[in-house]
């Protein structure tokens, strides 16, 4: 089978889309590069799904933990104190137990039922453990730059008479974004990371349609060398990442674009001597 072959085979396979079968023997590098970089694409929907669902929910658990209100600032403490102080690994694992007791047949709300066998399949359960994982460490980076919003920006605000929604909307939640931009792309990065523990966590991959690490360890188990598949997936989010970093970087400059000198351009500095 030629690369071309092997790219037409197996370049979505993770979607279910091409060959079923694995390879079973005569492992090259194209395989490998092909099958790590299909199952690439489960990598990318879960962190991009969750960082886009758990950036508005982390919004909202910021507000209400800096609320007066004890009844909104509690659960959100704890909520962050929960999902920060435990191992992904071990919610992942936690997760899927607790979403395997729920009845086959579905829950009765309301006179309806509701289906939940859905919830036990990685691309819907694991996504919402990642998302309320990464709300929590967001949360926390948003209301630390929330609490740090200089004074004078708000009685800027409220000498223009902004209040309530306006003054949130154009005031408090651009300066509080630009403040923790720098720390929330870190935590993208990290999140885009710990995708790689999905499928090994507890939630099966569903005939063998795995992430990249998962294809990775199938190579590394079937030619017993990991040094040519695991640094594969390294490249892979390596390149993955320098992406992230240049999005975060647009959006960052985005929303500095009224201060003058605040943001330069990305310089690659090697430390070649410490």
């Amino acid at each position: 089978m030629t690369c071309a072959e092997t790219f037409y085979a197996y370049a979505l396979r993770s979607l279910g889309i091409g060959e079923r079968l694995l390879p079973r023997s005569d492992f090259d590098l194209c395989q490998q590069f092909v099958l790590i970089g299909s199952g690439l694409i489960w990598n990318i929907y879960f962190a991009a799904c969750a960082l886009l669902i758990g950036f508005f929910l982390a919004t909202g658990l910021a507000l209400a933990k800096a609320s007066g209100n004890a009844w909104l600032r509690k659960p959100a403490q704890g909520f962050i104190f929960l999902f920060r102080g435990s191992p992904l690994f071990i919610q992942f694992f936690l997760a899927y137990e607790a979403l395997v007791l729920l009845p086959r047949a579905g829950i009765e709300l309301f006179g309806l039922t509701v289906a939940t066998s859905w919830l036990t399949k990685a691309w819907a359960g694991a996504l919402i453990v990642l998302i309320l994982n990464t709300a929590a460490y967001s949360a926390q980076i948003f209301h630390g730059a929330l609490m740090s919003v200089p004074k004078g920006d708000l009685e800027a605000a409220d000498a223009y008479g902004l209040t309530g929604w306006a003054r949130f909307r154009r005031v408090v939640w651009p300066t509080m974004l630009r403040l923790a931009w720098p720390s929330y792309t870190n935590e993208a990065i990290f999140l885009f990371h710990a995708t790689t523990l999905v499928y090994f966590s507890g939630f099966p991959a569903f005939q063998q349609r795995g992430d990249a690490l998962y294809y990775a360890n199938y190579f590394a188990d079937k030619t017993f060398n990991p040094f040519v598949a695991y640094p594969i997936v390294a490249g892979y989010f390596i390149l993955c990442t320098l992406v992230l970093i240049g999005l975060f970087g647009v959006a960052n400059r985005r929303l500095n674009r009224h201060i003058p000198g605040a943001v330069k351009k990305l310089r690659y500095r090697p430390q070649l001597v410490r």
